[in-house]
């Protein structure tokens, strides 16, 4: 029986193709030929004037925050459930996080509880679109107009989603994607920075590349530090032949969700990715969270797909529960569906039987097999 991973690329001859012309003849004159096409077809896809590809989703965000002026003695509030690319950035420009609590349903940032962290140093909030699930934008770009507050959406694990019309990342003051191997799209690692703002666009693009501004005359002359968070050529190839098959990936990924949904209609108590009344769920990585009543636990999960030869991916720790955070054991939904939930396989070429057992499993622990 071959072991079921939980993620991994589609990468087709479209994409090797692309890689190997950048390759063999994406140099000199032609060093940055895919990037510049790379970063133009994600603009189009998403509906924005602006983007940067860059080495990593963390390195955008970074770049972001630090573009928005955010330093010693100001605030971020962002939600405990993350992955910790998302705070890291905020450590290093020497502010401070502030984790608030989930939404139950949505498992993204809850507007309320962020409303209620607000205090004179708080100068961002993050909108993190976990799992593909959508944050309440409505309500969070309000809170920012509000407040006067920058609105940034960490959009790594959600393309494909969209909100009322409108694509995860493109609706805040800024947005950042992840490309990394076990995305929807992938350059192997790599990321994006996008944005409508036109003077944060030349300011990141500055950051992007040594501080060095792309209208300044002198050779070799920075125009402030800088960090060097740029995508490489090749890697702008593969996403090039990525994006361009976007509507196919991003369907594929829809369909093993739905599957999963079918599969486990029949069971009491358990909980998938939520699908927008007003909106589209890309559904990057199918999530289970079982009922509290049921008594099934993460460490059950793990168990029981470890013995099918099944992969399984644990709910994101609370933040604040890491050894270098203070607990904050209040967002108490944040501490509690990590401890009942799972993250399902979803590679785009999963066949029915694949998803078929990793839903006999899920059976097993319902009817008691753990």
């Amino acid at each position: 029986m071959t072991r079921i991973a939980y993620t991994k690329p589609s990468i087709t001859e479209h994409e090797v193709a692309y890689a190997t012309d950048a390759a063999r003849n994406g140099w000199g004159v032609k060093c940055y030929d895919y990037i510049n096409r790379f970063e133009a077809a994600f603009a189009a896809h998403l509906g924005v004037p602006h983007a940067i590809a860059t080495s990593s989703c963390t390195g955008a965000m970074h770049m972001g925050l630090a573009a928005l002026g955010i330093g010693v003695g100001d605030e971020v509030i962002l939600a405990d459930t993350n992955w910790i690319a998302t705070v890291s950035p905020i450590v290093h420009l020497g502010a401070t996080p502030v984790f608030v609590d989930i939404d139950p349903a949505t498992w993204c940032i809850s507007p309320d509880a962020a409303a209620a962290a607000i205090t004179p140093r708080t100068k961002a909030i993050i909108a993190t679109h976990i799992y593909g699930n959508l944050c309440d934008m409505t309500a969070l770009l309000a809170l920012g107009d509000a407040h006067g507050l920058a609105i940034v959406e960490d959009a790594a694990e959600a393309i494909g989603s969209v909100c009322k019309g409108r694509p995860a990342g493109g609706m805040g003051r800024f947005g950042t994607f992840s490309f990394h191997g076990t995305k929807t799209i992938t350059t192997g690692e790599g990321g994006m920075f996008v944005t409508s703002d036109a003077a944060l666009f030349e300011q990141v693009l500055t950051l992007s590349n040594h501080g060095r501004a792309r209208g300044q005359t002198k050779q070799f002359w920075p125009d402030m530090v800088g960090y060097k968070y740029k995508m490489s050529n090749v890697q702008a190839a593969i996403g090039l032949g990525q994006i361009e098959r976007i509507a196919e990936l991003s369907a594929r990924k829809r369909e093993i969700l739905a599957a999963y949904r079918r599969h486990l209609a029949p069971f009491q108590g358990l909980s998938l990715n939520p699908e927008p009344e007003d909106g589209v769920n890309g559904a990057w990585m199918p999530t289970l969270v079982f009922d509290a009543a049921l008594g099934i636990t993460r460490e059950a999960c793990l168990a029981a797909f470890g013995a099918a030869d099944i992969d399984a991916r644990v709910f994101f720790h609370p933040l604040s529960s890491l050894d270098f955070f203070t607990p904050q054991p209040a967002n108490r939904r944040a501490w509690d569906i990590p401890t009942r939930a799972i993250n399902l396989p979803s590679y785009h070429d999963m066949t029915d039987a694949d998803i078929a057992r990793v839903c006999d499993v899920v059976a097993g622990l319902v009817r008691g097999g753990a």
